[in-house]
């Protein structure tokens, strides 16, 4: 499986973004969205089953971001709104054979890109 993030940019507090995680190769059971802001570890934003019958949010998010996936079109996508400066991260997409939002199931990992929000 391979993953390429995109979407991200520059953005004001309260103004949205869009990244897109396109996938090649096998679908998997969750594709899952992280983030790493500087100096932090890496934590665990949103994920979406394959038939996108589960989500899960981070309590961070929840309310402000939602995932969603376009199985025909291999891409999965997380849709951003009200953001924060605390948002700013890079944004990695991943992928697991199971469902789960724990970091170390994750066998599969994209690029990420940089969502920078100014205040």
């Amino acid at each position: 499986v391979q993953l390429q993030a995109s979407g991200g940019g520059l953005v004001q507090a309260g103004g949205s973004l869009r990244l897109s995680c396109t996938a090649s190769g096998r679908t998997s059971a969750m594709v899952a969205w992280f983030r790493q802001a500087p100096g932090k570890e890496r934590e665990f934003a949103a994920a979406i089953s394959r038939l996108s019958d589960v989500t899960y949010y981070s309590d961070s998010v929840r309310g402000r971001f939602t995932i969603s996936r376009d199985n025909a079109k291999n891409t999965i996508y997380l849709q951003m709104n009200s953001l924060k400066p605390e948002d700013t991260a890079v944004y990695y997409c991943a992928a697991a054979r199971r469902v789960t939002t724990r970091e170390r199931d994750y066998d599969y990992w994209g690029q990420g890109t940089q969502v920078t929000v100014s205040s």
